[in-house]
């Protein structure tokens, strides 16, 4: 790996963090447990948007990773819901992403594989079947708030796609961006 791309992954992967953290301090928007628009989902997107997969579970991970070392969650029930939620949408949408999805269904499918993953992760710590009458709401607010951020993410991207230090990385770009 060469210095610009550790360097862009490491900014990527920071911006990601941060807004894990920054999330996490604000009040839940509804009552329902768990329920947040997923900013630090936006970083994820971009990277697979502008580099594919590899790069995107780098950013992934590594943002679940520092943002819950940030919020003081890190090695708790909490960080492997998140951590788990991050890779696998990340996976999912670099996978998709190579079809005919833009960044808004993208973004649904990603927020939608996140919440999944969080209950699959909790329900097999606790196994406690309870946890899956949580998903047909949190399926519901994957929709507005997945295409919250694929808005978002389709406004960055055509604001930073031709700009030098986002074009890919030895021509492994995910497709969106030529």
């Amino acid at each position: 790996m060469d210095a610009r791309r550790i360097s862009r992954l490491a900014l990527f992967i920071a911006m990601g963090a941060i807004l894990h953290w920054i999330e996490g301090t604000l009040p839940a928007p509804i009552p329902v447990p768990g329920a947040r628009l997923g900013l630090a989902n936006l970083i994820t997107l971009l990277a697979v948007l502008l580099w594919g997969t590899r790069d995107a579970l780098i950013v992934a991970g590594g943002r679940a990773i520092l943002g819950s070392l940030l919020g003081g969650t890190f090695g708790t029930l909490t960080f492997f819901m998140s951590f788990s939620g991050a890779f696998f949408a990340a996976l999912v949408m670099a996978i998709v992403g190579h079809g005919p999805v833009g960044p808004v269904g993208l973004s649904v499918i990603g927020a939608a594989m996140h919440n999944i993953t969080q209950l699959s992760v909790f329900y097999l710590v606790t196994a406690h079947v309870g946890v899956w009458a949580y998903l047909p709401p949190l399926l519901l607010l994957a929709v507005p708030a997945g295409a919250a951020t694929g808005l978002a993410g389709a406004y960055l991207l055509s604001r930073i796609a031709g700009l030098a230090p986002f074009n890919d990385f030895g021509g492994k770009s995910s497709g969106y961006v030529r």
